[in-house]
């Protein structure tokens, strides 16, 4: 499954091409590496995503390419502590 669309599903980014330029602009690493934007994910992934002052580390748990309610994009993910 493409990252952004992965981080789109788990209501990181409002709108895939927000999710994009994130990517872009290197504030989402996967395994401390920058990647691009149609990079293959898969369940045990770590990923860091970084939003304004916000900054989650997080293994990937499921993939989804639909955007659900809340509680089911939480399932997708695990957060560090």
């Amino acid at each position: 499954m493409r990252l952004d669309k992965w981080l789109w599903a788990a209501r990181f980014f409002k709108t895939r091409s927000l999710a994009q330029q994130a990517i872009a602009a290197g504030r989402v690493k996967l395994d401390d590496a920058r990647v691009k934007s149609s990079h293959e994910i898969k369940p045990g992934n770590l990923l860091a995503i970084r939003v304004g002052d916000f900054e989650w580390q997080i293994t990937v748990k499921g993939l989804s390419d639909k955007r659900g309610p809340a509680e089911e994009a939480r399932k997708l993910y695990e957060e560090s502590e």
